[in-house]
């Protein structure tokens, strides 16, 4: 393509979107020399990452279910009798002893590894000779396709990558410009468990057992390759494909397991062989280029909702990675920092689909046999920070995977929360997999904290506020919440020092705090911590809300509303900080990366300026402290802190923290790390710079929805637009902002209903029909 013709199609793009073409695209003017480099392709359950290499090429391939299996950890029955004994030592401050009884009596052993895994490798020889020139290798966002392109020997070479949720299957597009210049030799491989095998001239069979060497034996896979050329000669022998002379070629890669979500440990029964086989044979009847048109048309329905652009979109001739290094050396660049965000909502799209399983702790895209923490769902702040942006970053349908296993988790957490704590409802801990395990594991120090239900109950809450989908209020989220709170009443006891219902033994994920009374002995469990109460207090009032929604006033809300008022809340301490624990503890690690306290800050609505304003200050200082001692340390707590800083309407701490982003958490291909990757820095991050631009968990007096714009607007962005952000209420929001201020605003109703527009200390008051919109030029 001429760059003629290339630059109007990027005038026409920039049109339709609000950015050019070249703004929605990382690239790199090198191979990928290791895996944190390489760009990652998705359908929602296909996962491949792309290196770029020019005389070899590898693709790392995952499918969403590849896990070795059970056993799993399993209850202590009967271990509430022990957790009595517990509570009883807090309340009479024998802090050691309660560790010690919580860790011998209640919690069940970690069983590590028994991981997410790698599908394996597609390996290509190109059998190339020579000095590449003109070399590219870029991700494009707006089109999901990955592409590579050089010159070699007077040959053009392109390569294509693309992960069709339209066809589920990865398709890899080989092309040069001169005919009979494609000769490779192609493979599959993993690193275990796998056998390989050729199916007449053209396909290669890859299947086996995940495992963790020979130990829990999980999910059965398959996966094959077909190999499609134009022209040549193509030989398969031994599990190799070697294809000489084409004038182009196409691979298709289909896979399928025997996991079953619904009964895991009922595995499917289809033969996993037909099914690749099937998927391979309907692809091979259409075209290449009706597949990229349908794998894009449906990637753009969701990409194209959103545009974002921060008034300075950079040098885009500078390789992607060399513009994060002059970050890292001070620079700004609200270009990449842009890019960052649609990557964000590309790595959703990409990664958790309806009827997919959710995004895990690296998405979908895992190199390892033996993933970091198992690559699972940790649910005391990842999971949850996963799906941060999906609402407001308008993917709402992206949260569906979230909501089914969260589903999926009530028949076990039932079980747990009855044979482990003698109580009604569902619980889960800090962590679960895709074999809906629910055990409370592993240390006290981060394993005895019952609030992974809690949390990701507020979910479906805020899916309802966003939409305001009823049917879905009725039918799932006032069920679910229903649950949750039916362990929370039963969870919940007096704490003889206030006569105030607290949660407890319990840590406040994953601190610490040295016993008082003793020589500097750690230990980690408390009666009333304030994320506990948070939590509690965030169920307790979104059932509520619920309630009043659907007019149900039973006597199970009677007894939500009286513990509500006789819950404990938060303090405040001496020095002025919120406290994380129930009494005045001396810190073990004053810079912990986990800022559980503040969860009533962010994401949940308990303190605002608005509403608690003697909160805010102690907000303040407790954030101050932990940074001052090396807080934000890892990807996704520095995230966090954006979005602390972003409710705080603080606009200048909020972009610090989102270049130290940049600075000190992201590989040159911007996956966030903790280290080592883990894909929630790249989420939270992206819900974070939303939050910035605008809010919505405030409502006045009269429950109207206040709609806050650009509360915490950097000074580097002082002009800009964005399109497409959702709000609760229903609301969709597009604006213009010039010199730091508003200039065009343009809010869409969905269902119909009244907000207030706040810009400053100005409100605006609206009055929106189903589908109507109204534009605002004064402010």
């Amino acid at each position: 393509m001429n760059k003629r013709i290339f630059a109007i199609l990027s005038i026409a793009l920039s049109l339709i979107t609000g950015t050019s073409a070249q703004e929605k695209i990382l690239w790199y003017d090198k191979p990928a020399e290791k895996w944190m480099e390489a760009l990652p392709v998705g359908n929602g359950r296909l996962g491949a990452m792309v290196f770029g290499g020019i005389e070899k090429e590898t693709i790392q391939l995952n499918e969403e279910s590849v896990w070795a299996g059970p056993p799993v950890p399993e209850n202590r029955n009967g271990a509430w009798k022990s957790i009595a004994k517990a509570q009883a030592s807090i309340f009479n401050g024998k802090y050691v002893e309660a560790d010690s009884i919580m860790q011998t009596d209640v919690l069940s052993p970690r069983i590590a590894p028994r991981s997410y895994q790698t599908l394996g490798n597609l390996n290509m020889d190109f059998q190339l000779k020579g000095e590449a020139e003109n070399y590219r290798r870029e991700l494009d966002l707006d089109k999901a396709i990955a592409k590579t392109t050089f010159t070699l020997n007077g040959v053009n070479y392109t390569r294509e990558v693309f992960s069709s949720p339209v066809d589920q299957v990865i398709v890899v597009k080989l092309s040069a410009d001169k005919p009979k210049s494609m000769s490779v030799n192609l493979s599959l491989d993993r690193p275990a468990d796998f056998e390989v095998a050729t199916v007449g001239k053209n396909k290669i069979r890859m299947w086996g057992q995940a495992s963790q060497k020979g130990k829990h034996p999980g999910v059965k896979y398959e996966a094959q390759l077909l190999a499609v050329p134009n022209g040549g000669k193509t030989i398969a022998e031994e599990g190799n494909i070697k294809v000489s002379g084409a004038n182009g070629l196409t691979l298709f890669i289909s896979a399928a397991t025997d996991y079953n979500a619904d009964e895991p440990y009922s595995p499917l029964t289809h033969t996993l062989s037909a099914v690749c086989a099937k998927q391979l044979k309907a692809v091979s009847k259409k075209s290449v280029e009706k597949m990229v048109d349908e794998h894009q048309t449906e990637h753009q329905r969701l990409f194209r909702r959103v545009t974002l652009n921060l008034g300075n979109s950079g040098d885009v001739n500078v390789p992607t990675n060399k513009r994060l290094e002059a970050i890292k050396q001070g620079a700004d660049d609200p270009g990449l920092m842009q890019l960052f965000f649609q990557y964000g909502r590309y790595l959703l799209i990409s990664s958790s689909r309806p009827g997919n399983l959710p995004a895990n702790l690296q998405g979908i895209w895992n190199q390892h046999l033996s993933a970091p923490w198992n690559s699972d769902f940790h649910t005391n702040i990842n999971f949850q920070m996963n799906y941060w942006p999906v609402e407001i970053c308008n993917l709402s349908e992206c949260h569906e995977p979230f909501f089914d296993l969260l589903e999926d988790l009530v028949e076990p957490g039932s079980k747990t929360a009855k044979e482990v704590y003698n109580c009604d409802g569902f619980v889960v801990h800090h962590t679960t997999d895709v074999w809906h395990w629910t055990a409370p594991i592993g240390k006290v120090q981060y394993g005895m904290w019952p609030f992974g239900s809690s949390w990701c109950t507020q979910h479906f809450m805020e899916h309802y506020r966003f939409t305001g989908d009823k049917e879905f209020l009725a039918n799932r989220a006032y069920p679910i919440l229903k649950e949750s709170i039916k362990f929370l009443l039963d969870w919940l006891s007096v704490d003889p020092r206030s006569g105030k219902l607290v949660s407890g033994p319990s840590t406040s994920p994953e601190n610490k705090f040295y016993a008082p009374g003793t020589d500097k002995e750690m230990v980690r469990l408390d009666m009333g911590n304030a994320m506990d109460q948070e939590i509690i207090w965030d169920n307790f009032t979104n059932l509520l809300e619920a309630a009043a929604i659907l007019e149900i006033e039973d006597d199970f809300v009677a007894d939500v509303k009286t513990a509500l008022a006789n819950l404990s809340l938060p303090k405040i301490g001496s020095d002025g900080r919120l406290m994380e624990w129930s009494q005045e503890f001396e810190e073990v690690d004053a810079g912990h990366r986990h800022m559980s306290h503040l969860f009533g800050l962010y994401p949940g609505r308990q303190f605002s300026e608005l509403q608690t304003p003697y909160y805010i200050d102690a907000i303040n200082r407790s954030i101050d402290g932990r940074l001052a001692n090396g807080g934000g340390h890892t990807g996704w707590s520095r995230a966090w802190i954006i979005n602390f800083f972003a409710r705080l309407q603080n606009p200048d701490k909020a972009y610090e923290n989102l270049k130290a982003l940049f600075q000190k958490s992201m590989a040159d291909n911007l996956f966030d790390m903790h280290p080592p990757f883990q894909i929630d820095g790249n989420f939270g991050g992206a819900a974070g710079m939303a939050e910035m631009l605008v809010q919505s968990h405030l409502k006045d007096e009269n429950g109207e929805t206040i709609i806050q714009l650009l509360p915490a607007l950097p000074k580097v962005w002082p002009n800009g637009n964005v399109s497409g952000l959702c709000t609760r209420g229903g609301f969709t929001l597009d604006m213009k902002w010039k010199n730091g201020n508003p200039e065009n605003v343009v809010i869409s109703s969905k269902n119909g209903g009244s907000c207030k527009i706040k810009v400053g200390d100005k409100t605006i008051s609206l009055n929106l029909k189903a589908g109507e919109e109204q534009t605002l030029t004064r402010f």
